[in-house]
């Protein structure tokens, strides 16, 4: 029931409803809250540990899914392919462990570790490490080997220091009405923005782009058959009429409306985001075919029927986001050697 309330507070917020209103003042104790916070770690009052090597965060200021870990899959891979050795730092939300930093293997339940880092753990094949305390974590990764950093939705977290701030934004919803919680879906104010290094608008932006704000698309790769692993292309699609769509992200409905741009058509079945499915949840009666996102296949790997799919999509930043992020990686590289030297004498 809360998750449903949730998920129609978080539809009326980006609809920017009338109703909103009666919380401003509410907001404007939540502004304050974060303003303080803010300055206070500005201030060196809280203190913010630096890692010795480049840290990249890759987070969002509004509620809601924007395509941000498929960002932070894209960039783990491409600076691999560069030479750099990444690793992955997440929170890992919805996950328990009885040890934390925790360094996850291929046997890491997602019960432990959380969906979106296991998800980010089997598709990009770097170090992932999930910790409630991310200078911790950083720790972990830097111990075994890591010599770049990426921060999964680590924009709010502070007591991190930073080189590069990203921040993925969902072209169709946008910042909503422009309010902060509870009044509406930001986490910080707009103003926010100012601050960060670069803004990636997934997909087209259906409101006025920041300046020098960059795009990015979610392109759809391959189709995975959930049971052996079994990849095909994207299209066509390895099955015919309609067929059932879970999706449990933060913003379902751009799934759905993947799925019908492919030519599939999707009989919906939306849940919260980092919704923990059952087998009910995936037993139909008409023995239609399930498909499903990445990040709800690691914890429906048990209980999908044998004709589920994944449909796997890639971010692909745009050409202007990527010589910015060359041309940066050339400046943090110095910064590191920097550090380095620094540190041994």
């Amino acid at each position: 029931m809360a998750g449903r309330i949730g998920e129609r507070w978080l539809a009326a917020a980006y609809r920017g409803e009338a109703w909103l209103v009666a919380l401003r003042p509410l907001e404007a104790l939540y502004r304050l809250a974060v303003r303080r916070r803010a300055a206070a770690f500005a201030s060196g009052r809280r203190a913010t540990w630096q890692a010795p090597v480049p840290v990249i965060v890759v987070g969002n200021i509004t509620l809601g899914g924007t395509g941000k870990s498929p960002l932070v899959a894209w960039l783990a891979r491409f600076l691999a392919e560069r030479g750099w050795a990444p690793g992955i730092l997440s929170r890992g939300y919805g996950g328990r462990s009885a040890r934390y930093p925790l360094l996850l293997d291929a046997d890491t339940p997602v019960a432990a570790c959380g969906d979106e880092p296991r998800m980010l753990a089997d598709q990009t094949e770097v170090p992932v490490v999930v910790d409630p305390d991310r200078a911790r974590g950083a720790r972990r990764l830097l111990a075994a080997g890591c010599d770049i950093l990426i921060g999964d939705d680590g924009l709010q977290h502070l007591a991190l220091g930073r080189d590069l701030e990203l921040v993925v934004v969902d072209g169709r919803r946008g910042f909503g009405n422009g309010r902060c919680l509870p009044a509406g879906p930001l986490r910080e104010p707009l103003t926010r923005l100012e601050g960060v290094d670069a803004v990636v608008i997934n997909g087209v932006p259906a409101f006025e782009a920041p300046p020098g704000a960059h795009g990015m698309a979610l392109v759809p790769s391959a189709w995975r058959r959930l049971g052996d692993g079994a990849r095909v292309p994207p299209t066509p699609p390895p099955f015919a009429g309609p067929v059932h769509a879970l999706a449990g992200i933060g913003h379902p409905a751009r799934f759905f409306a993947t799925l019908e741009a492919l030519g599939v058509e999707p009989i919906p079945h939306a849940f919260a985001d980092h919704h923990r499915f059952t087998a009910a949840d995936l037993a139909f009666a008409d023995g239609r075919p399930v498909v499903m996102t990445a990040k709800d296949a690691v914890k429906c790997r048990e209980l999908a029927p044998v004709d589920s799919w994944v449909l796997e999509v890639e971010a692909r930043p745009d050409a202007a986001f990527i010589d910015w992020l060359q041309a940066r990686l050339v400046s943090l590289s110095t910064q590191a050697a920097r550090r380095a030297s620094r540190a041994a004498t």
